[in-house]
């Protein structure tokens, strides 16, 4: 598949890398958080006209935690392969429910159709990845269409040990409390849960999937992810989640 192949012959090939620090994504006057989200946009630094692919990495941390800065040294490295990295910050829990951070984010993946040609980035080739909550929020936003990304304009979606792929699942066994800001985060709707939940959107337009799932991860990851897997099957039988010898947190920082 090209999608994985692309993926990993970058790994073959290096150049240096500058960084762009607190681009924004979102425009004040359509958002009503006062101090909006920026993102960081690592570029490599070469001499080729071709234009780049991109990846967007959505930062984990259980929708209440987790900054773009963190993540310097991914994207940085992902630069120095020959690839536009995009590692945006969101809105996090109680400042935001989960609705308003899939829209931060798809934000993000329409400023990159938009914008990111001017950063030697190839707005035909974009694909999304994400840690934890990150993932979820990053195939939500593609794969659920009440936010406006066409998917077919994605190249591919990385998950990396990611959470919340079956929301509904999940709290329908688990309801939400004030804990960890759940309550806010999800609500105590149902159907917000649904709505909230990736593996209700696989269809024949998902965009293809490289999974990566923890060994030793919650089981609650576990769970959701071979959830998904079975549902995304009928369209796209050959994906088989890459299972690393690791816990849930060093995931992020793949083999």
């Amino acid at each position: 598949m090209r999608f994985t192949f692309v993926i990993f012959v970058l790994l073959l090939v290096g150049c240096s890398s500058k960084k762009i620090k607190d681009v924004s994504y979102i425009r004040a006057s359509n958002s009503a958080i006062s101090d909006t989200p920026r993102m960081n946009v690592f570029v490599p630094r070469n001499t080729k006209a071709k234009p780049q692919p991109v990846l967007i990495f959505v930062h984990g941390g259980n929708w209440n935690s987790g900054r773009k800065g963190t993540y310097d040294l991914l994207g940085r490295n992902f630069a120095k392969k020959g690839v536009v990295t995009i590692i945006p910050d969101y809105t996090l829990s109680p400042d935001a429910d989960y609705d308003a951070m899939t829209k931060q984010i798809a934000a993000v993946i329409q400023w990159a159709k938009d914008s990111v040609s001017k950063y030697k980035g190839n707005p035909n080739e974009i694909f999304i990845t994400g840690h934890s909550a990150g993932g979820h929020l990053g195939a939500l936003a593609v794969m659920n269409p009440k936010y406006g990304i066409d998917s077919a304009a994605i190249s591919g979606i990385i998950l990396n040990d990611a959470a919340g792929l079956d929301m509904k699942h999940y709290l329908q066994e688990n309801p939400p409390t004030a804990t960890d800001d759940y309550l806010t985060t999800w609500t105590k709707q149902p159907d917000n849960w649904q709505q909230a939940s990736p593996i209700y959107f696989v269809d024949k337009n998902t965009p293809p999937f490289l999974i990566y799932v923890g060994d030793k991860t919650y089981t609650s990851i576990k769970i959701a992810n071979n959830r998904f897997v079975d549902a995304l099957h009928p369209y796209q039988p050959n994906v088989t989640p890459i299972h690393l010898n690791k816990k849930h947190v060093p995931m992020v920082g793949g083999h």
